[in-house]
This record gives C-alpha cells, structure tokens and sequence, in this order.
C-alpha cells in the first residue's frame, strides 16, 4: 500500500494525450510537477475534475513540459468529468492490489458476443488503475477495443488490476451509449484543425460571457472542407463526444423529401429541437447535396432551390438561433451557393488538407495501437514513403498489412471450429513485410482515377546518360531529401524537366527510374489522352491533373509525347483547341497560384514544335537533350540487356559495342533480344512445333547469335 502522507494538491490544466496513450489509464506531467507531489514515474495519483478518478503518472515528453497541463486521455478525461483546457486537481494517492474486479460491457450485445475469456481480458487490463464507477478501455486483439464500466471493485477504493486479479463481465444487455466513442486522441494529424475547431466550437458552448463582454457574436458555423478520407466525419464524431452540447447528425440527403415542402419542414423542425436542448451542435455531413449554387439548379429541381433558401435562413434569418452551431463538411467547397458561405453563416472555413509525414506518423500510431507489430516495423518509413495518403488510405494500409498476416496462418485455422484458441491469436505478428506487401495493393485515394503502376526499374538499368541521371537526382530527389538547405539557401527546385533526344534514346526508361526511385507519387499522362472533341473538356482535364497532384504532393507528374499537347500556336487548325490547351498548362505552370511539391517531366522527340512559352525558365527550367549513345554507353547498355543471359565465352561486350555504333539504346536491346530469340530456334531446331526440342547440350547466347543479328540491323538499314 502506498504512503498516506500525501502533499497538498496540484491544480494543472489538462491537455490532450498521446495517441499511443489511449486507453492506458497514464497521465503525463511535467518532471517538476512530479517532484512537488514527491511522485516517482508509475506512481498512482488522483485526477479530479468534477469527479475523482486514478491514474498513473509519467513524466512528459520535453516538447510538452513547463506548460502547467496534465495530458490524460478522453476516458480519463471522461472519468474525471474535466474537459480540454478545464482545470483538475493532481495529488497522489493510496492504492491497492484488486483482488476483484466487476465489469459491465458498454456495448449492445452485437457488438459484444458472450463467452469472451475473461483471463485474456485481464491481461489487456494488466496494471490499469480503476475506482468503481470508472469507464475502461480494453484493446484485446488489433485495433479493435471493447469498453467496459466498472461495476464493482474489490477491496473499495483505488485499485491496481494485477496477473491475480479475478476479472468477471455481467450484463451484456447494456444499452449503447448514445454518443460515439471517438476522442481526440482518435484523430492523427490534424493538430492546427482541431484547435481552431475547439476554438470555434467548445469556447462559445462553454464561456459565451467572453463574447458578451468584448461585444460580439459568437461564431456560429464552421465549414470543414477537403479531399475524401481526411477526417471530417471524424473531427464531427469527436467534438460530438468531448463537448457536452447536444449532438444532432444529419446527411446531406437525409433531407431531401418527396411531398412538396416537406423537405423545408424537415430542416425546421431539426433547427427546432435543436435550439430546444441548446447548447447543441448540428453537423451536415455531405452538405453540398442540399445547398448547391441556385443558378446552376435546372428548372426540374426547385426542391434544391427551397432548401437552400431555407438553409439560409435558418442560419441566419430574422429569428436568431441561440446556442446552436452549424458544422457543414463537403470535399467540393466550390459547388456550395456562394450565400451560405459569407460570415453570419460560415463564419469560418477550415480545410482539412493530405496529412504531411508527421501527420501520416500519428494517424499510423493510432491505427496500429492495438497491433501486435513485430521489432522491425519502423513506422516513421512506413511515414515516409505514403505520400498523398489521408487518413482513410492509411487506415486501409494498417489493415492490408493485418490481412496479410492472417492469410499467413489461415491454413492453420479451422473455419468449421466453434472457437478460435487464443494461444493462435498470440501468435499472430505484423512485419514490415507485410506494411510492405500492403503498400503495393493500397493507392492515394487522391490519385486513383490517374493512378500509374510504377515498374521497378532502378538507375542502374540506364545505361550511360550520366549527366541526365545526375539533374534528375538533384532537380526531384534532393528537394525532398534536403528541404532545409533548400531553405537555407533561398532556392526553389525547378518545376519542370523536358528530355529530348532521338527515339529510343531513353526519355521514358529515364521517367520510370525517376518514378521508381525517388519514392514520391507518380501521374503519367499520355499527350493526346487529354485531347476531347468537347468544347472546354480537353483543359478541364489539364486542370484535373494538376489539382490531384497538388493532393497528392509530391507528386511527378509526367507528360509523354507533350509536343501533341503543346504544339506552336497558331498551327493547331481551327478548332484552336490545342491553343487553350496549352494557356491552361502555362497558367497551371507558372501563373498566379503557386506550384508547390509537384514537379512536371515531359519528353519529346520534336522540342522544335513545341511552343517557345513553354520552354522559358520558370516552366520548364532545366530541358536535358539525350545524346546518341558513345562506346562507353552502348557497353553498359549491352551488360545491362544480357545480365542474367546464359552467355558463351567468346561474347565479347567491347566488340558489340564498337559494332554498334550509331544505334539508340532501344536497338541495342533489340539485338540482344534477337540474338536471345535465335539462340532459341537453334536450340529448339527447325523441326515442327510437337517435335521434341533437341538436347545437344547446355543452351547458351554465343557470339555467332549476335553477329547474325548485326548483320541483319545492317542490312535493313542499307
């Protein structure tokens, strides 16, 4: 049992958690703090808001100290009944071991089937801290959790759930609890977003005084925008369960009725109960359903029309609406009438953009929570290399890479069993393998409509091209490995790159090194692909990719053939389709928005039809022409095409080379692919196709293969 003589209380603010906290029943304080109330790291305290709950103590991180906060997780924070930036009081506490412990299931009894193990359940409650009354977290197996209400606690008083304790779950029919489960520390990524929301939201709910003394109005709506699977949704359920407002959801098209001006009275009624239970939030999910701009409404669809009319007044009418807050969330803010979008409505608009790699971290360390991760998952590469995913497409990662364990130990499963043993369970493991393998079937929801299959090929399958390599490292990889000293020096890297050269020269094996090797997501877009007989729609498309790039940044993107995309203006025929074409690629280039985090590579065989404002600096800065291959070149190209080929002794790399001179890299491999072809036949004989093939011996690529093959690339270019 712990000391009695306790100090007197601390009075600390309480903040929020860490993600890879939750559910652990830890509260983190500042080292000095901890000395005052003679605390040691593990030491049981007492968390009291308008309600006593225990905790254990931890030191905070040094990002996090002197700053006067307890970090405690939203079921702590729940148990204590003390809010984000609410005061609690700290003290240490007496304690002891539970020698049983009662739990009452949260959940409707779907979600919680009977027969659970109770020993197991101990285990994932090993060394929690509880008092009766209290609300736990216990995450079994993945990042599935079951919660649970302390129904009794024997002895009374603080307790420590220990590997002795005796653990018992009744009453499996308790009902759901009406608000989501969802906290704060749920949500990864989206630090600068939810403050600014709590700020919007959780101030006027909670301190309206505030605004009455500085004489304004409180801000009433709040408008969440941004690409699909970022956390919108999300942050909606959150400031659902943290704030004590009432809560009413609603989907865009919920709304819509039937009957004439049913839809109207439907909203009405919702803004009624709302400003009844006020304070009281009202979240719109999908709101550009209902409120879309009346001048583009047909004239078949005056519903919409009325229900934007009376969305706006509503929200700000004649009849004010109290203590009820708006929050709208859509992924296309544009389509929204413009009239729902001034102050007074919207006060403020957030936009909840692609998490950065810090971002991609925290949403990876909440959804591998309850993973059992083998020692070699590094989730700070697994951060590095998921540009352009938002939080859904990481979630669907972490999930990939846990079916992918499961297929693993499948056959080992017996599908027609009652139960699966729980020793099996324990066995199961994620690896980096596994991340790995579920990488290459999950893509950036941002780019999937444009998504390219990148091919594994690595620098070392160019051959020669040295000085075209080098300016690609610098122009696309440096950027990304040393931003700093970009910054430090003042610079921006180039934003685009033309190769140029003969056919067959490399342009497009050079695009899909790049591709491969600088990690970074990839567009590839075929010239004449965006071309549409449609008036408008061919620079839409050059508008599309340019905007899901931005998404998904960094991001190449890469233009093949772009002299049928960009040609002189003034040659492109009547239609002049090409001539807006390229206005839209030279705005979307360098115009008044700035291009940041993409990088544009094109190649052409005709740089000389090109249109000359393509090719000044600040669009295509660095153009690289791609030579004929020298001597030295057409030898590597020629290791790089027969490594792995069963050659013969009298091959010899430096002969083929001298041979060859004046082919392109394209027709060396070629020859190497005759010389391989012939070698075949000799193998296999002339001999029908159900004759057996001849066993003269080891087969090999020999000399005499590539000779006939140069004599005949010769002979078809005489």
């Amino acid at each position: 049992m712990a000391n009695d003589t306790t100090p007197q209380p601390l009075t600390l603010t309480v903040a929020e958690a860490l993600a890879k906290d939750v559910g652990r029943g830890i509260a983190r304080m500042d080292p000095r703090d901890m000395a005052v109330l003679e605390l040691q790291a593990g030491d049981i305290v007492q968390v009291a808001g308008k309600r006593a709950t225990p905790a254990r103590a931890m030191p905070a991180y040094p990002e996090d100290r002197g700053k006067g906060t307890v970090q405690v997780d939203g079921i702590t924070r729940e148990n204590a009944q003390a809010g984000l930036g609410e005061r609690a009081q700290v003290q240490k506490t007496a304690f002891e071991g539970a020698a049983a412990v009662v739990l009452s299931p949260t959940a409707p009894p779907k979600a919680f089937p009977p027969g659970n193990d109770a020993r197991h359940l101990g285990r994932a409650l090993e060394g929690l801290p509880v008092i009766q009354g209290d609300r736990v977290r216990a995450t079994l197996f993945g990042s599935r959790y079951r919660e649970f209400s302390v129904a009794e606690a024997t002895p009374r008083g603080v307790v420590v759930i220990g590997p002795r304790t005796l653990i018992r779950t009744k009453g499996t029919d308790a009902p759901a609890r009406e608000k989501g489960g969802t906290t704060y520390e749920d949500i990864g990524g989206l630090r600068k977003e939810l403050h600014k929301i709590r700020e919007m939201i959780e101030l006027p709910l909670k301190h309206p005084e505030l605004f009455e003394r500085l004489g304004i109005e409180a801000p009433k709506g709040v408008l969440l925008h941004g690409p699909p699977g970022c956390g919108k949704t999300l942050i909606a359920r959150a400031v659902a369960n943290e704030t004590d407002a009432s809560f009413f959801h609603v989907s865009g098209p919920e709304v819509i009725h039937k009957f004439y001006g049913e839809s109207e009275a439907h909203l009405r009624a919702l803004f009624d109960k709302a400003s009844e239970k006020a304070p009281a939030i009202i979240f719109i999910d999908e709101i550009d359903a209902i409120a879309s701009r009346r001048e583009d409404v047909r004239g078949d669809q005056q519903v919409e029309r009325r229900v934007v009319a009376q969305l706006l007044a509503l929200m700000d009418g004649l009849k004010s609406r109290g203590q009820v807050i708006v929050i709208g969330a859509t992924n296309i803010p544009q389509a929204l009438d413009p009239a729902l979008r001034r102050p007074g409505r919207f006060d403020r608009e957030i936009a909840i953009s692609v998490p950065d790699r810090i971002g991609r971290l925290e949403v990876l360390q909440v959804h591998t929570r309850g993973m059992p991760l083998a020692q070699d998952v590094g989730l700070e590469k697994l951060a590095e290399v998921t540009h352009g995913f938002v939080g859904a497409d990481l979630e669907a990662l972490c999930r990939e890479a846990a079916m992918t364990t499961l297929r693993q130990v499948m056959p080992r499963i017996q599908l027609d069993g009652d139960r699966i043993s729980y020793e099996l369970l324990s066995e199961l493991e994620v690896t980096m393998d596994d991340f790995l393998q579920a990488l290459k079937e999950v893509e950036p929801s941002a780019i999937r409509e444009v998504f390219t299959e990148v091919p594994n090929v690595s620098w070392d399958e160019v051959g020669g091209l040295q000085e075209a390599k080098r300016a690609l490292v610098e122009s696309i990889e440096w950027p990304l490995r040393y931003p700093d000293l970009f910054r430090e020096a003042n610079t921006r890297p180039p934003k685009g790159i033309l190769l140029s050269g003969p056919p067959g020269t490399g342009k497009t094996l050079l695009a899909k090194a790049v591709a491969s090797q600088s990690g970074v997501n990839f567009i590839s877009v075929k010239g004449p692909a965006l071309l549409s007989k449609w008036v408008g729609e061919s620079e839409k498309g050059v508008r599309e990719v340019f905007r899901k790039a931005k998404q998904a940044s960094p991001c190449i993107i890469f233009f093949d053939e772009i002299d049928a995309l960009a040609p002189v203006r003034g040659t492109g025929g009547d239609s002049h389709v090409t001539e807006r074409v390229i206005s839209q690629l030279l705005t979307e280039m360098d115009g008044i928005e700035e291009l940041t985090g993409v990088v544009v590579l094109a190649a052409t065989n005709r740089p000389d039809i090109i249109d000359p404002a393509l090719l000044r600096p600040g669009r295509f800065d660095i153009q690289i022409e791609l030579p004929m291959p020298d001597e030295e070149a057409r030898r590597e190209i020629f290791a790089i095409h027969t490594r792995g080929k069963p050659l013969a002794n009298d091959v010899d790399p430096d002969r083929l080379a001298r041979a060859t001179a004046g082919l392109t890299g394209s027709e060396v491999e070629a020859i190497c692919r005759r010389a391989s072809m012939l070698a075949i036949r000799e193998f296999v004989g002339d001999a029908s196709p159900d004759s057996p093939p001849r066993e003269a011996g080891p087969f090999q690529v020999a000399a005499r293969h590539f000779e006939e093959t140069l004599h005949q690339a010769n002979r078809r270019q005489r």
